[in-house]
């Protein structure tokens, strides 16, 4: 009799780890963040993790060229992480809209 509600303890185990594995995505969360500014020449996309997605320190992590990933504190304001983002994405929800220049006709 034990031995049956060991294995089937064992089996419902393994069972819920499978489910659990398919159904959450893992997420590489930051356990601090830098304030120095990085080049956006290296830069090639960037992901933002919040508390929501289960990290516990907010962050933006740019990934770089040769695929490194950086942790940088939120954006706020203009600073540094903000200008980054906006010269990544510059029709992102961040970046403020610049307005249109008008075209010339060209007269002959």
């Amino acid at each position: 009799m034990a031995f049956e509600k060991t294995s089937l303890f064992l089996l419902a185990s393994i069972f819920l780890g499978l489910s659990a594995a398919f159904t959450e995505e893992a997420v590489d969360c930051c356990l601090s963040t830098s304030d120095i500014p990085i080049p956006h020449r290296i830069v090639d996309s960037y992901i933002i993790l919040n508390k929501e997605g289960g990290c516990p320190i907010p962050a933006v992590v740019f990934i770089t060229k040769k695929d490194r990933r950086l942790c940088s504190p939120l954006p706020s304001g203009k600073n540094w992480v903000s200008k980054l983002i906006c010269k990544i994405k510059p029709r992102g929800p961040e970046c403020p809209k610049s307005p249109r220049k008008k075209r010339r006709g060209n007269k002959h």
